[in-house]
């Protein structure tokens, strides 16, 4: 005889599938975001192994465990929603642990970097990757240094504006250190607006998924809690609330009058 309450176990098993298409979503971002990495730098993947790595493990977590729960929700296995709902408790404490401080974080996060690209100025006295990855930015946004052109030293052709560019009025006219070169039209806009933008568009979609497994794991924490309740009460009877009637057996004043009087 089934012991969990039909609707509840479909409604369990729903959500675990969602958790799975969650947890498949994870690793298909990380897969994309691999592969992107691999054509922009050649394969070479220094530094973003960690982070891919991360991704992999979290997607593989979700997926395992949303199988864990269905499966002990298909069976009515106490020892497998035990474990989904130990599971469920710690994800919950730990993704609220660090979507918390990070989002309380979050209006300092442009002054932070701020003082960090400032840190590399000049750019013509930085590192070629550095150069590169700038100049490549500047292609790709037509922009010009990160805070002003005067972040280098001379100042490079992914800076300077063509004539159509020059008529839509994106370029600004400025001359050069040396009295001996002319001066030259330049991107007016500039590369750490840009960089902000998407980073802390980044930053916003990391903060999500925090907070959305979060509230994902305190959702499986109830929904399991409530199972595994079931389960170690099966036969207890549902509590019916009932409303007491009082019916009065008096007869109504009128009949005294019928009553005969007294002789």
């Amino acid at each position: 005889m089934a012991q969990i309450n039909t609707c509840l176990k479909r409604t369990f098993i729903i959500f675990n599938i969602f958790f799975a298409i969650v947890g498949g979503v994870i690793i298909s971002l990380a897969l994309l975001a691999q592969f992107s990495t691999s054509i922009q730098e050649g394969g070479n993947l220094e530094g973003r192994v960690s982070g891919l790595f991360s991704l992999y493990i979290m997607g593989a977590i979700i997926m395992v465990l949303a199988i864990l729960g269905a499966y002990g929700a298909h069976k009515e296995s106490r020892v497998a929603l035990i474990v989904f709902l130990v599971c469920m408790v710690l994800g919950c404490l730990v993704m609220f642990k660090y979507a918390v401080p990070v989002a309380i974080m979050r209006p300092q996060i442009e002054g932070i970097m701020e003082n960090k690209f400032r840190m590399f100025l000049p750019l013509d006295e930085n590192s070629r990757d550095m150069k590169n990855m700038a100049d490549n930015i500047q292609k790709i946004f037509h922009s010009c240094g990160l805070f002003s052109y005067k972040d280098w030293n001379n100042i490079p052709e992914s800076c300077k504006c063509n004539l159509e560019e020059e008529e839509e009025g994106k370029c600004q006219t400025v001359g050069y250190r040396s009295l001996m070169e002319r001066s030259t039209s330049i991107y007016t806009q500039t590369c750490f607006p840009i960089i902000m933008h998407y980073f802390l568009l980044g930053f916003d979609i990391v903060l999500g998924v925090f907070f959305t497994l979060a509230i994902l794991a305190l959702l499986g924490t109830i929904l399991s809690s409530a199972m595994i309740h079931q389960m170690r009460y099966p036969n207890r009877p549902p509590i019916l609330l009932t409303v007491p009637t009082v019916l009065s057996t008096s007869p109504p004043k009128y009949e005294e009058l019928y009553n005969p009087p007294p002789y």
